[in-house]
């Protein structure tokens, strides 16, 4: 029998964090979101109410289902107020370091039979597992960014997750309404393995001047159909989680081919991370984006 999945706790109320909290409110899970600064959470609840509003203009969501949603959304400023939850969330910024610190305080509280999961989009599942006390009981639950809009979730699982584990997640997913593909506990991944060596590319193509900022994403977008150009798309995922992905892939499987371009560097460097610092590839700050260069 599958362990029923009903409470959420998520660790993280970046734009990750509170994009799975908006997707389990109105799957009618009950969520505790918890972060290190309680003013993040408060901005989370605001964002999620405004992504809401959204999405009901647009006719994707019922004017019925915000306020039940928004209800089942409690702030949880401390570990201790995610001991009940069934399923923990980290999504916290991809760095080993950070994750690590947060399972190591996080175990102790929750309670034996509860699943732990990682919004990891890069770091290995079995490395992160071994600092819990429930390996068996962890996966790597990798949503797509922005949540509330991208239908694919990656399961992954770590050496020692066990098939109940990945039942849970697998059902889970299914009742957020979304579609889960199963990865092997690789660097980066699926979508990442061939997604950030793309964008890599592309800086590497501005880097050796082969094309401007505009250029770039032009041709990708009209000549290979995508969505969005490979640097506008690197603004929004931030360039910081490209780099911090790029390094992961690097340094996992030691090929010159996943070499992080000097110009992605220089930019994080530069505190140039895309949208959320209104500079990237692209300077967002007069409200139309703008090639750097």
């Amino acid at each position: 029998m599958t362990f029923q999945i009903n409470k959420i706790g998520i660790v993280g109320a970046g734009q990750m964090g509170t994009g799975i909290a908006q997707v389990c409110a109105l799957a009618g899970f009950e969520v505790r979101l918890n972060d290190l600064s309680p003013d993040r959470i408060v901005a989370a609840l605001a964002t999620v109410d405004g992504a809401i509003a959204r999405d009901i203009a647009k006719g994707a969501v019922k004017e019925e289902e915000r306020k039940p949603a928004l209800a089942r959304i409690k702030a949880a400023p401390e570990f201790e107020n995610l001991a009940d939850c069934d399923l923990v969330i980290e999504a916290a910024s991809e760095n080993e370091e950070v994750k690590r610190k947060i399972f190591t305080r996080l175990c102790p509280v929750l309670k034996p039979e509860a699943f732990i999961g990682s919004n990891t989009s890069s770091i290995s599942i079995t490395r992160l597992a071994s600092t819990t006390n429930r390996p068996e009981r962890f996966i790597g639950i990798h949503f797509m960014n922005p949540v509330s809009r991208m239908q694919l979730v990656e399961l992954i699982r770590g050496i020692a997750t066990e098939d109940a584990t990945f039942e849970a997640a697998k059902e889970f997913i299914g009742r957020l309404g979304k579609t889960s593909t199963v990865s092997e506990d690789f660097p980066a991944f699926i979508v990442n393995r061939i997604l950030l060596p793309m964008i890599n590319e592309a800086i590497y193509t501005l880097y050796e001047g082969v094309g401007t900022v505009e250029a770039i994403d032009t041709a990708m977008r009209l000549g290979a159909n995508h969505p969005m150009g490979p640097l506008q798309l690197a603004d929004f995922i931030g360039l910081d989680t490209c780099l911090s992905v790029m390094q992961v892939l690097h340094e996992g499987l030691a090929d010159s081919k996943y070499r992080p371009c000097p110009l992605l560097v220089k930019y994080v460097e530069a505190g140039w991370l895309g949208r959320k610092t209104q500079r990237g590839f692209y300077d967002y700050r007069s409200g139309t984006p703008v090639p750097t260069r």
